[in-house]
C-alpha cells in the first residue's frame, strides 16, 4: 500500500483526498500546522522539521495543500505569505527529493496578470499582480528548483468541505434579500472533489510538469452565485457591481480562465476534469441536498 504524506489536510482539498483515494488505496500521514486527532503536526517552514518528518515517515508521495489563501490578508502579511506559499514549497521540495518521494504541489490561476483575452494554457507567460500570487509563483519556481518528480496543479475558486465561496453565498441568502457580488473578474469555478480526481489520475504516473486544473468552462463571481442561488431554489437577487466598486485591499485577475491543454495532451480522452456547473451541482447534493 502506498503512502501519502498530506500537507494541510485538514483543508478543502486534504479532505476531498482522503475521500478520493480511500484507506483501502493508501495510508496517509495527515499533516497540519495544529494538532488534532490522527493529525501529525508540521510547520512546513521548518526546513528541518519537514525533512525529519518525511525522512520518519518514508512517504511515496507528498501532497502539499497548505496554502496563505486569504488574498487580501496576504497583501499585509507578506513575511507569512511568503514563508507558507514559497519557502513551505521550497522545503517539501527538498524533503522529497531527499526521500525519493514524488511531490504535488497546488498552485493557483492567480500566478497570472488576468489581460489574457483567452483561456491560459501551461506555458503562457506569467505575472501575477498580487502578494498571494507572487508568493505561490514563488513556489512554483522552488518545486521546480529542488524536486526532480514534481506535479504543479494550478486550480482556481476551489471549493469544497469547508469555508467557501458557495457557502458564504448560501449564508447571505438566508440574511439578505440581495447580494452583492463582482462581475468583471472571470474563472471556473472549480469543486474540491474534481481536482482530487485529477491528483489521483496523475500521481501514480511519471508525467511530471505543470498542469492546469479546472472545471471545465468559465463564469464571472456573479454567474457563479445566480447558479448556486438557482441550484438551491434561493430567490436572492445577484446585485451586479465592479471591482472597483467592491474595493478590495489585493488586486485580482480580471481573466484568469486556464486552459487543461497539458491534461489533455497526456491524458487524451481517459480523464477529463467536469464542467463546472455539473460539479458544482454534485457538490450541492452531496453537501445540502440540493439541485
Amino acid at each position: 500500500m502506498k503512502k501519502i504524506l498530506i500537507t494541510g489536510c485538514n483543508g478543502q482539498l486534504g479532505r476531498a483526498l482522503r475521500k478520493e483515494y480511500g484507506t483501502d488505496e493508501a495510508a496517509f500521514v495527515c499533516t497540519d500546522v495544529a494538532e488534532g486527532e490522527g493529525i501529525v503536526p508540521l510547520d512546513i517552514t521548518d526546513v528541518d522539521e519537514a525533512v525529519a518528518l518525511t525522512r520518519l515517515e518514508r512517504p511515496d508521495v507528498i501532497i502539499n495543500c497548505a496554502a496563505h489563501t486569504n488574498v487580501d490578508a496576504c497583501e499585509s502579511q507578506w513575511d507569512l505569505a511568503y514563508q507558507i506559499n514559497a519557502i513551505g514549497a521550497r522545503n517539501l521540495s527538498i524533503a522529497a527529493s531527499m526521500t525519493g518521494a514524488k511531490l504535488i504541489h497546488v498552485s493557483t490561476d492567480y500566478v497570472f496578470p488576468g489581460t489574457s483575452p483567452k483561456p491560459l494554457t501551461e506555458f503562457d507567460e506569467v505575472g501575477p499582480i498580487s502578494a498571494y500570487g507572487k508568493t505561490k509563483w514563488e513556489g512554483e519556481r522552488f518545486v521546480k528548483e529542488f524536486s526532480s518528480k514534481h506535479f504543479i496543479l494550478r486550480t482556481a475558486w476551489l471549493y469544497g468541505d469547508g469555508k467557501n465561496f458557495v457557502k458564504t453565498m448560501l449564508r447571505l441568502s438566508e440574511e439578505h434579500d440581495t447580494v452583492s457580488v463582482v462581475d468583471d473578474q472571470f474563472g471556473s469555478p472549480t469543486s474540491a472533489a474534481e481536482l482530487a480526481k485529477m491528483i489521483h489520475f496523475l500521481e501514480p504516473t511519471d508525467n511530471y510538469g505543470t498542469y492546469h486544473a479546472t472545471c471545465e468552462g468559465q463564469c464571472s463571481w456573479a454567474d457563479f452565485a445566480e447558479e448556486i442561488f438557482r441550484m438551491a431554489g434561493k430567490e436572492t437577487v445577484v446585485k451586479r457591481v465592479t471591482t472597483e466598486e467592491y474595493n478590495s485591499p489585493a488586486k485580482r485577475p480580471a481573466y484568469s480562465v486556464l486552459d487543461n491543454y497539458m491534461l489533455r495532451l497526456v491524458a487524451g480522452d481517459s480523464f477529463r476534469m467536469a464542467d463546472w456547473k455539473d460539479a458544482l451541482g454534485a457538490y450541492m447534493k452531496e453537501a445540502f441536498g440540493n439541485a
